[in-house]
């Protein structure tokens, strides 16, 4: 199959690593004409720009907008979505016909609000749309499109500039919370004219991140109608399960509030993706002697190396910094050895990069100087490269949406590419290779959000009563806050609030709420982490990731630059670290109890019984490995004594009485083995039906629970409060069991490994482990559970389940 696609003498392959060909075709553009309300010097610009005409979803994206509809446009790499979300608000700049979004604005002045969730992307927009409006000139009511950014590099100077005189300001969601929301009176000409509101990227609203926005945006909502204004929201995403849903419940709109468009008419070359394996590291075994594959980095690096060789313009992504540098750092070495002048025509690419590095970086690969880039995700947040030859896959990305999303920069001007998804020592990632369809032929995940999470609508509902106060609209069931008036209740009861007549305001004037909130964390925290060589500051951490992340002696990487942590200070809240450069990084291993405080749903599944709702976690950090980097050997492995954290969040549990796992094949002695393998396989598979990470996530099994009084299997989120993951697992648990159950079959160890049934973060070792009791286990469950749906099975006693209520 390389052959047929001229690939098998570039890379030099084994037939044995190439599990799946599989062939996304070319698609023909489709346009459109401009519709009559775009200003003729805006069409005039566009063309001479490199648009000549729009591609029909360009135009029926902006027709809603103009419309006065909320719209997500969720279309594939490349496809033009800032056109189309930008359209109707520089037409409305320019003077163009009012639509129902102007309905508010009789003066006629328009302004945009854009966000996206990296400075490095609203940049890369800000250059587009200043050659757009330099070419477009000072025509319009407003004098033309003013558009600059506002952001933690604007200096003092600019943003009062800003404030009063731009009509296009592209921000981030950072900035809008510390920044322009507390400041809004400084921002009321901008307010009063704000039209539209444009989401970029908005599939990366998910999990934490994502339930932040959301309240971020209805502070914003608030915020715009105190000063008149009703502005459109605008979404531009990769392609997801129910964009219209989920943009939707970001924006807090009803379903039926948000019009999707999701057919692509861009043109794009045929694509052929290759699922390859990463081969077994020769000599090196796991935990328990299982057998471990090569690491990502060198498989992804080894390809890397043959394509430039090939001279085929590639990029490599892998989730991590060090990962990005690592590949490059390989690459480059093993170029050496062949041409060494290739060695500069390779390079990593990640945020934490200056400017002007990852312009020179970009221009570089646009233009072919650069033929190998390794990067993290940022190249994937619709930073213009786009027209490479192939892209490789370093592991599962974590969402169908981002794999979708990397890819489709393969294509170079409507060529046919290639992209390679480089399967890791990961559940789901051997699954993935196993069951294709799961990738190719299944709808993108629905983006998982939680924005009625104590613990993070909290801060935002104290920031929001200190932007206005808070009236009792906001939090009843039609408000912006809808369903958090308790949660009001309960921070008045605290002092945080007091209420008066005009509604709840915020108790502590010599505060600002906005701090409060962690857009990118659970609102734990944070840790300050110290450069114990000259006292500066490196970053922070929420408190969840403490000790996982920064016990003493474990490998910190910064913006790519590499620490070892001296000292975890628990009362300063404090992490001193030295600049060091290990080869090994640290992984660290946990023990984990679980006590139910209120049972919220249960589903019985014959003899088993499905639970969801509220726990306390209680964890230690044990121990932590060292591990080479490169080929992931166990190095050392080392103990720890820390204190225990508790964390109150959600989980989905499955019970069963001895007697029913025993008639499914699961022996006495094999139960805590078989728990604790289904325990772990679940969380690696979990990733599969939500928009998860593994390590957003965890898991406890028990042979006999002491709230249960059963044998269990708990799945936790891993943030206060819970993000959402553990309740899409309840409702979506057959095919999540179906899925796990699956990956331990396909898989063709012996007695369990790192791609079935053993985790990295177990701290027990990974022991005890039955491979095959767990396969029971889950088949027998799902053996119920189909003759619960058919009605055929009794309803036997689910056992004793406690149910503690309140969060105490």
């Amino acid at each position: 199959m390389l052959r047929e696609a001229g690939l098998s003498a570039d890379l030099g392959a084994e037939a044995s690593s190439l599990r799946h060909l599989r062939t996304l075709p070319a698609r023909e553009a489709v346009t459109a004409e401009w519709p009559d309300w775009v200003p003729g010097p805006l069409r005039a610009a566009y063309r001479q720009t490199g648009a000549p005409a729009p591609y029909a979803h360009q135009v029926q994206a902006a027709e809603a907008l103009h419309a006065g509809r909320h719209m997500i446009l969720a279309t594939g790499t490349a496809s033009g979505k800032s056109l189309a979300t930008q359209l109707p608000g520089l037409a409305a700049i320019l003077g163009a016909p009012a639509g129902a979004a102007a309905a508010a604005h009789p003066t006629g002045e328009a302004a945009v609000l854009y966000l996206s969730p990296t400075k490095a992307l609203a940049a890369d927009q800000l250059d587009s749309l200043r050659e757009l409006a330099e070419t477009v000139g000072a025509g319009g009511p407003a004098g033309g499109i003013r558009p600059e950014a506002y952001d933690g590099d604007t200096d003092p100077e600019s943003r009062s500039w800003v404030r009063q005189h731009a009509n296009f300001v592209l921000s981030n969601p950072d900035m809008l919370n510390a920044g322009i929301l507390p400041n809004h009176r400084g921002w009321a000409r901008f307010f009063a004219r704000l039209r539209y509101v444009i989401i970029d990227e908005a599939h990366t609203a998910r999990g934490i991140f994502g339930s932040h926005l959301a309240l971020l945006l209805r502070r914003l909502r608030r915020v715009a109608r105190a000063y008149g204004a009703d502005p459109v929201f605008a979404g531009a995403s990769a392609t997801s399960g129910d964009p219209a849903a989920s943009f939707a419940r970001l924006i807090g709109e009803p379903s039926d509030g948000v019009t999707a468009v999701t057919e692509d008419a861009s043109p794009h070359g045929a694509v052929d993706v290759y699922l390859w394996e990463a081969a077994d590291a020769v000599g090196i075994s796991g935990d328990r002697g299982a057998p471990v594959k090569r690491s990502l980095t060198v498989e992804a690096a080894d390809l890397l190396t043959n394509l430039v060789v090939a001279g085929r313009r590639s990029l490599a992504f892998i989730k991590s910094r060090r990962g990005a540098e690592t590949i490059a750092r390989i690459a480059g070495e093993s170029l050496s050895e062949v041409d060494a002048s290739l060695t500069e025509r390779v390079s990593a690419y990640r945020s934490g990069y200056l400017k002007e590095e990852r312009r020179e970086l970009e221009r570089q690969l646009r233009s072919g100087q650069l033929l190998g880039v390794a990067s993290t995700p940022a190249l994937e947040l619709g930073i213009d490269i786009s027209g490479l030859d192939v892209v490789v896959i370093a592991g599962w990305p974590g969402t169908r949406a981002s794999f979708f999303q990397q890819l489709g920069r393969a294509g170079r001007s409507g060529q046919r590419g290639a992209a390679f998804f480089i399967g890791g020592d990961e559940p789901l990632d051997s699954y993935l290779l196993a069951h294709p369809e799961a990738i190719f032929d299944r709808p993108v995940e629905d983006a998982v959000t939680d924005p009625s999470n104590p613990h993070v609508a909290a801060p935002h509902l104290l920031a929001a009563a200190q932007e206005l106060p808070l009236t009792p609209a906001d939090i009843e069931e039609a408000g912006l806050f809808a369903g958090l008036r308790w949660l009001a209740e309960a921070l008045t009861q605290q002092g945080h609030l007091r209420r008066r007549p005009r509604g709840w305001f915020f108790n502590h004037d010599d505060a600002s709420a906005a701090s409060w909130v962690r857009l990118r964390s659970d609102g734990a925290g944070p840790y300050t982490i110290v450069n114990v060589e000259d006292g500066t500051v490196v970053g922070d951490m929420g408190a969840a990731q403490a000790q996982p992340q920064a016990h003493p002696q474990a490998v910190y990487v910064h913006q790519g630059r590499t620490y070892v942590v001296e000292e975890l200070d628990l009362e300063q809240s404090t992490v001193l670290v030295a600049p060091a450069n290990p080869p090994y990084y640290t992984q660290a291993r946990e023990t984990t109890t679980i006590s139910v405080i209120e049972t919220q749903r249960t589903e019985p599944w014959g003899g088993f019984s499905l639970c969801f709702g509220a726990v306390e976690v209680t964890s230690a950090v044990v121990g932590f490995q060292r591990k080479a980097l490169g080929s992931s050997e166990v190095l050392s492995d080392e103990p720890l004594e820390l204190p225990p954290s508790t964390l109150r969040t959600q989980a989905v549990w499955l019970t069963a009485a001895e007697t029913t796992l025993q008639e499914g094949g699961v022996i006495v002695e094999h139960v805590p083995g078989a728990l604790h393998a289904a325990e772990h396989a679940m969380i690696g598979l979990l990733p599969l039906l939500s928009s998860s990470d593994r390590w957003d996530i965890g898991g406890v099994s028990t042979a006999l629970h002491a709230d249960t009084e059963l044998p269990s299997i708990f799945v936790y989120d891993g943030h206060p409060g819970g993000a959402g993951f553990a309740q899409r697992g309840f409702e979506l648990a057959a095919d999540w069991v179906r899925a796990t159950a699956e990956a331990i079959e396909a898989c063709g160890c012996s007695d369990g490994c790192p791609s079935c049934v053993q985790s990295p973060k177990c701290g027990s070792r990974n022991s005890p482990l039955s491979k095959q009791g767990a396969l029971n286990l889950l088949r027998t469950a799902l053996k119920h559970h189909d003759a619960e749906q058919a009605g055929e099975a009794g309803r036997p006693a689910w056992g004793h389940t406690r149910a503690v209520r309140g969060w105490g």
